[in-house]
């Protein structure tokens, strides 16, 4: 319900597609199960368990998700069933079996056994934030979030969306509140952070549960040291980690906001409505001040 990792992509809030228009869309781009000889499967399922559709809307948030389904084939397996035709043909013919033909061996047992494979799947969840005009995906791999947003272009047809890049790299800006010891605006230290060197062999320092104002941290960037992830605290309301990639991992949403969402829902519908809209508003709200400290974004 409440996203514990983030990607997010600025998008042009102009050339949106109404809820309804997005919804139809996604419908036609819905999941299938894999088939056949497919190794996988890719599209967008309910969001949320209560309703078939898939966009679930609460105000001006609108969540959907990409579900992925994967055979599951394990190498030894097939190694071992190769084995023992390999065997069998060397046994009954007399002959050593060949690369290309246990190749080929080796194609026809895999094509063999994969209608019968057994399948995982998993959900990305993503959540448009319409007021402010991001993409917020419940992911810090940007290869995952990647494809959600790929699969979302491919369903609309397009979505003006890009890659976070402000004037000033998070990287410098949580150097800088380090080497300070304190941030600006509403954010805090928080107590975990990871430091990396320069050359080509560059060291990493990870430092977790201490005083990021204390003398030994502080000299690691004394020392040239850069911060590549910074724990912040956000008005008394998320708890994270920044990346210098601008991902937001570890979110923690502390109490004042989990109290106003459980107060506000009575059922799931409720509860996620609420939830949902508490959620994009302090992670929206959390985003633009941090890229303002940014110096906003690149032109």
């Amino acid at each position: 319900m409440w996203f514990k990792q983030i990607s997010f992509y600025p998008l042009n809030r102009e050339k949106l597609p109404d809820l309804e228009l997005l919804a139809d869309k996604l419908a036609a781009a819905e999941f299938v199960p894999c088939q056949g000889l497919d190794w996988f499967s890719e599209g967008f399922a309910a969001p949320v368990a209560f309703s078939p559709e898939a966009v679930f809307p609460a105000d001006y948030t609108w969540r959907v998700a990409l579900k992925k389904e994967e055979k599951v084939l394990p190498a030894g397996v097939i190694r071992d069933i190769l084995d023992e035709k390999v065997l069998e043909i060397q046994n009954n013919e007399g002959r050593n079996v060949g690369r290309k033909e246990k190749q080929e061996l080796k194609d026809i047992i895999t094509d063999d056994l994969l209608p019968r494979a057994f399948t995982r799947s998993s959900r990305v969840q993503a959540v448009f934030d319409t007021r402010r005009g991001f993409l917020l995906v419940n992911h810090a791999a940007q290869s995952k979030a990647e494809n959600v947003l790929t699969k979302l272009r491919e369903a609309l047809g397009g979505l003006e969306a890009a890659l976070p890049q402000t004037k000033q790299s998070p990287s410098s800006l949580m150097t800088s509140w380090l080497l300070n010891g304190g941030c600006e605006g509403g954010f805090e230290l928080d107590s975990d952070c990871e430091l990396k060197g320069s050359g080509d062999v560059a060291p990493t320092v990870k430092i977790s549960k201490q005083d990021l104002t204390a003398d030994e941290v502080v000299q690691h960037v004394k020392n040239g040291k850069t911060v590549t992830q910074l724990g912040l605290v956000w008005r008394d309301q998320i708890a994270f980690v920044l990346t210098q990639d601008f991902t937001l991992k570890r979110i923690q949403y502390l109490d004042v906001l989990q109290e106003e969402a459980e107060s506000s829902g009575d059922d799931a519908a409720s509860l996620m409505f609420a939830s949902q809209i508490l959620m994009t508003e302090a992670l929206g709200s959390m985003l633009e001040e941090l890229v303002s400290l940014l110096g906003g974004w690149q032109a």
